[in-house]
């Protein structure tokens, strides 16, 4: 493990480019007996977006963490060229929830990757924060609490959070779930954004087919711990919100979602419950809060 005098040093560095990921006939099985990834071999390819995608408990958050180094492989092994390691902050990892600490304001949630790292002086830190911040279009919230952030901005955050050490690699489980679809589709917009803007590889997890096809470049199906199959992402770029009406998007949906079906014992799930409807809900959070992204 890097010592503290690396970390710090290799934060200031220029960011790295971003990293290719393999794993190698990766298996992890827990205490209790239960396999939770079957030997799974996937190249993952440096600076695009992937999905993994598939039912509840098939070990693609699994996977994810295994990739962050936040869960050891019990066979096989992850390497990721260049080499990024999470200790140093070149892999930035955005949770299911966002676990912001309540007695700091949203520029110091977001500073403080840096601040445990020992990167910069304070001041520094903070401007950095606030540039990623504007990223994110919460410039204007940034000595906000978290009690007085929305959903939508706490999730928001927390990207900038994972961000702000300018990793190579940006690992996210499940990040939207919790938010209604068009809330949902505008911060899965937002995310294209920024991976325009730091060039960044990523990784989502996700139950969402619609959200997989919008954002991914490659997914990933997966069952019972292993990879079914990986489907390459041919719709046109950039993924513009219209696309949701077009021909190509509603045959590749199908596409995507009999693939599902036929690597799975079961003929409905919560896996696409989200996205069955492609068009935008009524957002009682957007109209309250006026998170309305232009």
């Amino acid at each position: 493990m890097p010592d503290a005098t690396d970390i710090a040093a290799s934060v200031r560095q220029p960011p790295s480019s971003p990293s290719e990921i393999s794993c190698q006939a990766v298996s992890v099985t827990f205490a209790s007996g239960t396999t939770a990834v079957d030997d799974v071999s996937l190249q993952l390819e440096a600076g695009k977006i992937h999905s993994l995608i598939g039912a509840s408990g098939c070990g693609k958050t699994t996977l994810l963490r295994s990739i962050a180094g936040l869960q050891a492989c019990t066979k096989g092994r992850i390497e990721l060229s260049p080499p990024a390691i999470s200790e140093r902050g070149e892999i930035g990892f955005v949770f299911q929830q966002p676990s912001l600490l309540p007695w700091l304001t949203t520029v110091e949630n977001v500073m403080l990757p840096l601040e445990l790292l020992g990167a910069y002086s304070r001041d520094e830190r903070r401007k950095r924060a606030t540039e990623i911040l504007h990223s994110v279009r919460l410039a204007d919230a940034a000595d906000r609490m978290p009690n007085q952030l929305s959903g939508g901005m706490k999730m928001r955050v927390s990207i900038a959070r994972a961000l702000i050490t300018r990793p190579s690699v940006l690992l996210l489980d499940e990040p939207f779930a919790a938010l209604d679809d068009l809330l949902r589709e505008q911060l899965g917009q937002l995310l294209r954004s920024l991976w325009n803007q730091y060039q960044f590889t990523a990784v989502l997890v996700t139950h969402n087919i619609a959200e997989s096809i919008l954002l991914s470049h490659q997914i990933v199906l997966m069952h019972d711990g292993k990879v079914q199959q990986i489907i390459t992402n041919s719709l046109p770029e950039p993924r513009v919100r219209s696309i949701r009406t077009s021909p190509e998007f509603g045959r590749f949906y199908g596409q995507v979602s009999d693939q599902l079906r036929a690597t799975a014992d079961w003929e409905s799930s919560d896996l696409d419950s989200n996205a069955r409807n492609n068009g935008p809900q009524d957002n009682d959070e957007l109209n309250n809060t006026g998170e309305t992204f232009q």
